[in-house]
């Protein structure tokens, strides 16, 4: 490892304003899934897709939040984090950050692909027009299709996004800890959020208990959000510095 590198000698000034681009990224993403945390405390998701339906229909603001909404907008901004470390972390760990970034990436376009808020708006709406029962039933049926490929983010129940997404955010923290610009707290908050996540991962293959989840699930989001303020932290500090 290359420890006698300096905090100067990583910081690359003409990435000025992608550290500032990084920084605001952060702290958004670390707002939005405290929100998300709080509005589903508030508003807990349907388990039905007859009553995913009705939300949609009643509430469709509600609704698409309930769908993961926030995470939209979490995932994007992780993207402009996640790319802004690798500018960083490859200057001391370029294999390892490269891999990072890649496991990353590919974990949040599983994500994308896979995560559909406004398609199961529009099947709501088809399926309160439509009179025909076999056409409803089709209507149902898909609907379903659609919430378990959203809430595994993958096929057969295997939830790849969130597995990759993991890896490659834990790999990053692990190259921080030889950084300069991020070694010490940063790194160490990142490693647990992303154990977390990984223990959140084996807890959706294997059980559905709420208390489990609530001990997984509540750390895993505090983690994130302080791992992520940190980072933000950091990234205004090398703004500053350039």
């Amino acid at each position: 490892m290359k420890n006698h590198l300096s905090k100067e000698t990583v910081i690359d000034p003409a990435y000025g304003n992608l550290y500032k681009t990084g920084n605001v990224a952060a702290y958004i993403a670390a707002a939005t899934i405290l929100g998300e945390v709080i509005f589903l405390a508030f508003f807990p998701q349907p388990v039905k897709i007859i009553d995913w339906f009705t939300l949609m229909q009643d509430n469709p603001i509600i609704g698409i939040m309930d769908f993961w909404g926030l995470e939209i907008l979490m995932y994007v901004m992780l993207i402009i984090v996640f790319l802004v470390l690798f500018t960083i972390l490859r200057k001391t760990h370029p294999s390892l950050s490269l891999i990072a970034a890649a496991l990353s990436l590919m974990g949040i376009g599983i994500f994308f692909a896979t995560n559909n808020p406004f398609t199961m708006l529009s099947l709501s709406h088809r399926f309160a027009a439509a009179t025909d029962e076999t056409l409803r039933a089709g209507l149902l049926a898909a609907g379903e299709a659609i919430l378990a490929g959203t809430g595994q983010r993958a096929v057969n129940g295997f939830n790849m996004g969130l597995f990759l997404v993991s890896i490659g955010g834990l790999l990053f923290s692990t190259a921080m800890r030889k950084c300069p610009a991020f070694a010490g707290k940063t790194a160490h908050v990142g490693i647990s959020a992303y154990i977390f996540s990984l223990a959140d991962f084996v807890r959706q293959t294997l059980t559905t208990s709420p208390v489990i989840t609530l001990l997984i699930v509540i750390p895993n989001a505090l983690l994130l959000v302080t791992w992520l303020v940190l980072v933000g932290r950091k990234l205004g500090k090398l703004e500053k510095s350039t």
